[in-house]
Order: structure tokens, then C-alpha cells, then sequence
């Protein structure tokens, strides 16, 4: 259940006009608000002397919607940012002093939450078969031959990927 929409002050004046010459449940059906909001406005206006609300207690929140907005862009756009680079492109991009715990908290708030990401798969059936007809073609090379060919690949092999657990 929501909270109600606030009382306008003249509502409140009203109320308060109204107690001086008829009971609660009087004052309830006449203007059509529950009697226990009707009672609460009455006691507070006696023990207080008004009926202006209170100010909120508490620290305002540090992410503002506008924030919230621009951190789910941020990780829908590349999801395996970690939270310290995520909280300082929030800090460059709208000024936000923004904690990576505060970060993480977010985005759990909002039903991101990291897992492992999925392991690279082996070789598919038309790598493997362009391999083997690469192999035919130039298995019979000899040594001076292969001497002669300039490998440029940089790739890395795992055998049992054993890297540790990536996670998005």
C-alpha cells in the first residue's frame, strides 16, 4: 500500500474549524477522510499548536533517479565493468561521489547481480574443418619451408582454462 497523498492545508484548517463544534466521526463523513487521519490531524494540532508536517528525518539518498538511470545504461552497455570503474565514470560523467559499496548496493536494488560468465567454447565443427584442410594442404612442407613463414598469431591456449571464474 502506497502513502496517501498529502492534505492541503485548508483541508487541515477545515478539520481543525470543523472539532470545534463536532465530534471525529462527524468531521469524517462530512469531508469524506478517514477518522483516523481526521484524529491524528486533531492531536497534533493540540499537542503541537499546528499542523504543518514535520520535516523528513534521515539523510537524503545519494542516487538520485537521474543517477539510477545513467548506472543501468552504464552496465547494460558493457556488463563486466567492475564496481570501482563504474563508480568513477559515474563520478566523471554527472559528478556523483559515489562509493563502490553504494554502487553494488544499487545495482542489487535494481536485480543486477553478478554471476560467472560463460566459458569460452572449443573449437566448432568449421574451425576444426578448416584446420584439417589447412593440415592437408601444406603437411608435406620441410623444414626450410616452414623457416620461411612469419607467424604473427598472438593468441593465447589454455589447455584446462584454468584462468579462475570471470564474472558479468
Amino acid at each position: 500500500m502506497g502513502h496517501p497523498e498529502e492534505l492541503s492545508e485548508f483541508k487541515h484548517g477545515t478539520m481543525i474549524g470543523c472539532h470545534l463544534c463536532k465530534s471525529i466521526r462527524e468531521i469524517s463523513v462530512l469531508l469524506n477522510i478517514p477518522w483516523s487521519t481526521v484524529g491524528g490531524i486533531i492531536t497534533k494540532w493540540k499537542q503541537l499548536g499546528t499542523t504543518a508536517t514535520q520535516p523528513q528525518s534521515g539523510r537524503p539518498r545519494k542516487m538520485t533517479e537521474r543517477g539510477q538511470r545513467m548506472l543501468k545504461r552504464t552496465v547494460c552497455r558493457s556488463n563486466q565493468l567492475s564496481a570501482e570503474s563504474i563508480a568513477k565514470d559515474l563520478q566523471t560523467l554527472c559528478g556523483l561521489q559515489i562509493s563502490t559499496t553504494r554502487v553494488r548496493r544499487e545495482l542489487h536494488g535494481m536485480g543486477f547481480h553478478g554471476q560467472a560468465a560463460a566459458s569460452k567454447p572449443y573449437t566448432t565443427k568449421c574451425n576444426a574443418k578448416c584446420q584439417i584442410q589447412w593440415y592437408k594442404a601444406h603437411h608435406h612442407w620441410t623444414l626450410e619451408q616452414w623457416k620461411h613463414v612469419l607467424w604473427s598469431d598472438q593468441s593465447r591456449f589454455s589447455v584446462w582454462q584454468s584462468d579462475g571464474r570471470g564474472w558479468v
